[in-house]
């Protein structure tokens, strides 16, 4: 009865090692983070940074990190596999920022440039045409 226990040990640990091993020597790259507001350059404190790897079939992974930013608007994260990073910048005042980079390098320096939230409009507003038209402007017909 311990003989098949045996035999399948030496397998079970070599399945769990060897992909840790893959995860361990995989290359990691030491991200920086600049985020700025767009109309003046200057920089953004508190807004969080948020990192989400990005798994092959494009779906953001479950597991993720969270920064914050300093009063020079900077942070970073060392450790960041190299392949798809999701990025995605929150900070009040500010339309919330969302985009795929490539981490393939060591070193990365990513700067975010942060919008001012841009007036809405509502079909239901008039937006001053004499013909009692109810269309943003940019649909204003001739």
């Amino acid at each position: 009865m311990r003989r098949p226990f045996v035999a399948v040990l030496p397998l079970l640990l070599f399945s769990v090692i060897l992909p840790a091993s893959d995860k361990k020597d995989a290359p990691e790259s030491s991200v920086s983070f600049v985020v700025l507001k767009d109309d003046s350059g200057k920089p953004v404190r508190n807004a969080a940074v948020v990192l989400h790897p990005v798994q092959k079939s494009g779906k953001q992974a479950r597991n993720g990190f969270e920064l914050k930013t300093d009063r020079d608007g900077e942070t970073h994260f060392d450790g960041v596999p190299y392949g798809p990073l999701r990025i995605q910048v929150i900070a009040t005042g500010f339309q919330t920022f969302g985009d795929d980079f490539n981490i393939d390098q060591p070193s990365q320096k990513i700067t975010i440039r942060l919008k001012r939230p841009q007036q809405q409009y509502s079909i239901y507003d008039q937006q001053g045409g004499s013909n009692g038209s109810t269309s943003p402007p940019s649909e204003k017909k001739p």
